[in-house]
């Protein structure tokens, strides 16, 4: 018996299982569960986490573990790099204009046949595989998202102009994920190409979401831009708002940053900006206590007293 317990506890030395720590995870976990029970999240898919095949593989696995704990999870993706490349192989070149890509009728084609054909498939077959059932759909399928173009000069890229939440309630509430691609279409049946985090919020607020996440290269929203410990564990609108003002939120982050606040502002109940280099990044700011990003909600009574010392804990507490 002792020769077997020792063996039993190299075991666990060598393999760093540490039984008290899973535990006390799973007990951190259970107030969030029965919390959230029921209500949609919606995570917008992207970066990193969607270019290496690990965190690809251990994304699908969160998702179904989010779905079997009686979450309903809406998965939102874009897919800038896949398009940039069958534009390559194309001989296209890519025209960028206030970080939104130029789409002439070529382009619109190969986004649509990248991310409906290629990128949403992987997805959904990802998920399916680890357990879960997943259907791949675009704002297009069942008039989801109405489309308007944003501005001529950038072609078929468009806004949201309304939203149809009834196409993926009658999904989640089948205990399906819906993958959605990020294309619309107008009422005339134009398809147009949406930014993904914009595409995300909109879904977000038409459904009344209890969280929208969107996972990014970047730990969160940066105090100082220049040191990565100044993250900002939770914010008002207001104060991302005053970031982008003043600088301290600038460039690619801009339009993840007022994804954010429009997500907030049209019925999300909060938003959530995390590093998807994290493995299990979804889990770790939906389930734990410190959580790892930036929570945003509307208002001060929403999100404590501002300081980004306060446990997530205390900030879900308070909303």
């Amino acid at each position: 018996m002792t020769q077997a317990t020792g063996a039993h506890t190299d075991h666990e030395a060598s393999h760093g299982f540490e039984p008290e720590r899973r535990a006390r995870a799973l007990v951190e976990a259970l107030p969030y569960i029965r919390r959230f029970r029921g209500a949609v999240v919606v995570v917008k898919y992207g970066g990193h986490a969607m270019t290496d095949a690990a965190l690809a593989a251990s994304f699908a696995r969160d998702i179904v573990l989010v779905r079997s704990v009686g979450l309903h999870p809406v998965v939102v993706h874009g897919g800038a790099p896949q398009i940039a490349e069958h534009l390559r192989k194309l001989g296209k070149q890519s025209e960028f204009r206030d970080g939104l890509r130029v789409t002439d009728a070529e382009t619109l084609e190969v986004a649509r046949m990248v991310l409906v054909g290629k990128v949403g498939r992987d997805i959904v077959s990802a998920i399916n595989a680890s357990g879960g059932a997943a259907l791949g759909l675009s704002g297009e399928d069942g008039r989801l998202v109405t489309a308007v173009r944003r501005d001529p000069a950038l072609g078929f890229v468009g806004d949201v102009a309304a939203v149809n939440p009834g196409v993926i309630e009658r999904l989640v509430t089948r205990e399906i994920v819906p993958v959605v691609s990020s294309i619309g279409a107008d009422t005339g049946g134009q398809a147009y190409n949406i930014n993904a985090d914009t595409m995300a919020a909109a879904l977000a607020g038409a459904l009344g979401a209890a969280k929208v996440v969107y996972l990014t290269d970047v730990p969160g929203l940066l105090a100082d831009p220049a040191d990565v410990s100044s993250l900002v564990s939770r914010a008002t609108v207001t104060e991302v708002e005053a970031m982008v003002t003043s600088g301290a939120v600038s460039g690619g982050m801009i339009p993840k940053a007022r994804a954010c606040v429009d997500a907030v502002l049209q019925g999300a109940g909060s938003a959530h900006m995390l590093d998807g280099r994290i493995p299990h990044a979804v889990l770790l700011e939906l389930f734990t206590d410190a959580g790892i990003g930036t929570m945003i909600t509307r208002n001060h009574e929403e999100a404590g007293d501002g300081s980004g010392a306060a446990s997530k804990e205390t900030r879900e507490d308070e909303t």
